[in-house]
């Protein structure tokens, strides 16, 4: 019943969208292929200490501060985690400035969400982005020094001199790996009109047609930041548009000023030609009576007013041909502008199309999870070596991967089903699910112990959603690298550490703990609960019985020895 519900929701909702799209043409939107598929790879365990949103976001901050109040080309923050490269020149025409955001050797960012909040809260310091925009652009940024990662002709073609001389064919771009990023990355921005009160980025670089395409590839296909990209372009356009507009006007009133001048130009030219005739006839009375003073008079005078008028007309032309070049340079704007506005319209259109086209996928694809019986979730090995795992959702008729858990770094080889635990979801599409919409796994979770005591990383007991797979919820303890995990009824026992010792931990289906042992043991000590109790192996070595109700020892066998 609850599948057959959850179908029917689905189905109006593809009603909602597949009325729009239903006469797409599907030939015009069918990826082309070729383009890399971009898929970040970043360390989404837990970690020994959280930052939060708004320090994380400081770091944009304060280099787009300081950006802003600079008057050219400039390096900001050398010798901190990140370097900010303002890389302008007005002098050189043709192609494109940039900022190239470094990430240096001691930065510790690890997950590409966080990535994108510095340079969205850049964005919004630097050039004056809104919160929803900087977030939007900052995800295509991204997305496109990925793409674009050690392409040097790409960036060569398209920047100026003073962008490319910073960049190393080696690290231009950003890797798709978190720990390649300390050290390896030149993020590049490419920078557009910086008097835009809209995007000072140039957006139509950034969602260019292979970026557009490896974000096609992503399970929700990027529509949301994809929907807000059209957005941006559309109010980009409607500027361009005023801009235009405008730019015309003041052509118009140009050119009027060209024709009101050509006429005084006309005027004085044909003043200065009569004055020359009257030259020439003053000269010539005064050659045939050379003794007649007054004649003689008259003819230097008649040169004189000759000469000045020509003078005139020389300067009236010299400001006809100001006046054109004005006429022309107004002439121009317009068109570039009326230009602008066009090219952004219409890569907001074509977007559209597309975006309305992935929508009826993305549900067509969720009503076929949702109502697929097959499913089960297990493990699969993302690091043989050190004995990690990653969550899948496959379909037990055909072995096809439905679904991949974006964390890689499960430990123990082992996950634990749990329905209802006590969890406050942050994740939007999660609390949806929750209301039914979208998985019938939105109730369950797993548990599992998670993570690297890498950078900042480190080992905890984490419960993971059945629907998206991913992290709700971590143990305050810092868990046993080698540690096991074991359930029994309604607990759950791993090893944790307690000072400079590790104890065993007792939770409940919420990742509360109830009980720690007042016994240290081995950190890599089997847990095997019997009706008697608890068998573990001791820090020393020995194996050791626990009491079930409080972890107590019932029984060291170097006591009974």
């Amino acid at each position: 019943m609850k599948r057959q519900l959850i179908a029917a929701a689905l189905v109006s909702m593809l009603a909602v969208f597949g009325a729009a799209a239903i006469e797409v043409n599907e030939n015009e939107l069918k990826s082309t292929g070729g383009a890399d598929t971009i898929v970040f790879q970043n360390y989404t365990g837990p970690h020994s200490v959280i930052e939060s949103a708004e320090t994380i976001s400081a770091i944009g901050t304060a280099l787009g501060r300081q950006v802003a109040s600079s008057q050219g080309a400039a390096t900001f923050g050398q010798g901190e985690k990140y370097t900010v490269i303002h890389a302008i020149d007005p002098s050189s025409q043709g192609k494109l400035d940039a900022d190239i955001i470094l990430i240096n050797k001691n930065a510790t960012v690890d997950h590409i969400r966080n990535l994108r909040r510095i340079i969205a809260s850049y964005l919004s310091a630097a050039y004056g982005y809104n919160k929803q925009d900087a977030s939007t652009v900052a995800t295509f940024v991204t997305v496109y020094n990925a793409v674009y990662r050690s392409k040097m002709d790409n960036f060569t073609s398209k920047y100026k001199e003073i962008v490319t001389k910073n960049l190393d064919p080696a690290t231009c771009g950003l890797s798709t790996k978190w720990n390649e990023w300390p050290g390896n990355s030149q993020i590049v921005i490419p920078l557009g009109d910086l008097s835009s009160d809209i995007s000072a980025v140039d957006t139509s670089v950034i969602s260019d047609k292979k970026v557009v395409e490896s974000m096609q590839e992503q399970d929700d296909k990027g529509v949301d930041e994809r929907k807000n990209m059209v957005d941006i372009k559309e109010r980009e356009a409607e500027k361009a548009t005023e801009k235009a507009q405008e730019a015309a006007k003041k052509s118009a009133q140009e050119n009027k000023k060209l024709e009101e001048q050509k006429q005084v130009q006309k005027e004085a030219e044909k003043k200065a030609e009569q004055k020359q005739e009257e030259a020439v006839k003053a000269q010539e009375e005064a050659k045939a009576d050379p003794q007649n003073k007054e004649k003689q008079q008259a003819a230097e005078q008649a040169a004189q007013e000759a000469q000045q008028a020509a003078e005139t007309a020389q300067e009236e032309a010299a400001k006809t041909e100001e006046q054109q070049q004005t006429a022309n340079e107004a002439a121009q704007e317009a068109q570039a502008q009326q230009q602008v506005a066009d090219k952004k319209q219409t890569e907001a259109q074509t977007e559209r199309t597309a975006i309305a086209k992935d929508q009826q996928e993305i549900i067509q694809n969720t009503i076929a999870e949702a109502t697929n019986t097959n499913t089960v979730i297990g493990l699969k090995i993302t690091d043989s070596a050190n004995k990690l795992s990653t969550m899948v959702k496959v379909d037990a008729a055909n072995g096809d991967i439905i679904r991949e858990s974006p964390v890689t770094v499960i430990r123990a080889r082992t996950i634990y089903p749990v329905s209802d635990p006590v969890v406050q979801k942050a994740d939007a599409a999660l609390s949806q699910a929750t209301e039914g919409a979208a998985s019938i796994d939105a109730n369950l979770f797993y548990m599992a112990i998670c993570g690297e005591n890498t950078n900042n990383g480190a080992v905890k007991l984490c419960l993971l959603d059945a629907y998206k797979m991913e992290i709700q919820k971590e143990s305050t303890e810092t868990v046993a690298e080698d540690s096991v995990l074991v359930n029994s009824g309604d607990s759950y026992y791993c090893i944790i550490q307690n000072g400079s010792n590790w104890v065993v931990g007792k939770y409940d289906k919420s990742l509360n703990l109830q009980l720690k042992s007042p016994v240290s043991v081995a950190p890599e000590t089997p847990i095997t609960v019997t009706p008697k109790g608890i068998i573990v192996t001791s820090k020393s070595g020995n194996i050791t019985l626990l009491k079930t109700e409080d972890l107590t020892a019932i029984l060291d066998t170097t006591a009974a020895k």
